[in-house]
């Protein structure tokens, strides 16, 4: 965290594709992990020999961070991908990757040690691999890591005193710098209260999550009907945001932390 200001890379020693269409756009074992300044997630930079597009200069849309509506992480503003790939301060060029009909946003850094490297929008293409494996969301941080412990702490969740889910059988996921999620079985939580909303996120490390709403209102909690490997655990259970219920964890109230979970400014 003493870096999110600046503007960070990491080598990947993986085979990185992305596909358009049915092309592949790019293939490369030279791909960077590049994390400009506050974005919380990494996108890749590839070297462009290795991008089998035209890469074309572009207006930038929107080079600056307002200071309103965008995520916050412990009182910090951060870009997370709900940010769009345009807003940033790092100084650059804004490219135009234009290949198979279609064209994708990159930007190509003005900083020394990305010299001949063009960061891409992962959003914009329609697959993406690691190896054979397919990649969800974004690239995979090689320094971030989700920890799954089971527990028998008490949980109790509510909403306006209204009691959600109560559970002794809670399974603790920690991913850093969120809070810790309690994942809890399904027979604990009170379906006449909760209903399956249409809301789908994707996530790296997680797989494709499922929310529930409450009636007429927001969604506060979501499950993994089938998850990634590294989250096989947490099949069916169900996680509450901590940013917009109260849970209440061995008698003691949690504070609900500020994450870009939480309602934007």
């Amino acid at each position: 965290m003493r870096e999110f200001g600046a503007l960070r890379h990491e080598p990947s020693d993986k085979r990185i594709r992305g596909m358009l269409g049915e092309q592949t756009v790019v293939d490369s074992v030279r791909a960077l992990l590049v994390w400009e300044p506050r974005r919380i997630v990494p996108t890749y930079a590839f070297p462009e020999d290795d991008i089998a597009a035209e890469l074309v200069a572009a207006q930038a849309a929107q080079a600056s961070i307002p200071e309103t509506g965008v995520p916050r992480l412990a009182g910090r503003v951060v870009l997370d991908p709900s940010v769009p790939f345009d807003v940033r301060d790092t100084a650059g060029e804004p490219l135009a990757l234009r290949a198979a009909g279609r064209e994708a946003a990159a930007f190509r850094p003005a900083d020394a040690e990305l010299d001949g490297y063009v960061i891409v929008d992962f959003d914009a293409f329609d697959a993406w691999y690691e190896e054979d494996e397919r990649n969800l969301a974004h690239p995979r941080d090689p320094f971030h890591r989700i920890d799954i412990v089971h527990s028998h702490r008490h949980v109790r969740v509510e909403h306006d005193g209204d009691l959600l889910a109560e559970s002794a059988e809670p399974y603790v996921l920690f991913e850093p710098p969120l809070p810790p999620r309690y994942y809890l079985p399904a027979p604990d939580v009170r379906d006449d209260l909760l209903t399956p909303s249409d809301t789908r996120t994707l996530c790296a490390y997680k797989g494709e999550a499922h929310y529930l709403a409450l009636a007429g209102g927001e969604d506060v909690a979501w499950t993994y009907p089938a998850p990634l490997r590294e989250a096989a655990e947490v099949a069916g259970r169900v996680a509450f945001f901590n940013e917009r219920v109260d849970i209440v964890v061995d008698g003691t109230l949690l504070e609900r932390p500020e994450t870009p979970w939480s309602r934007r400014r």
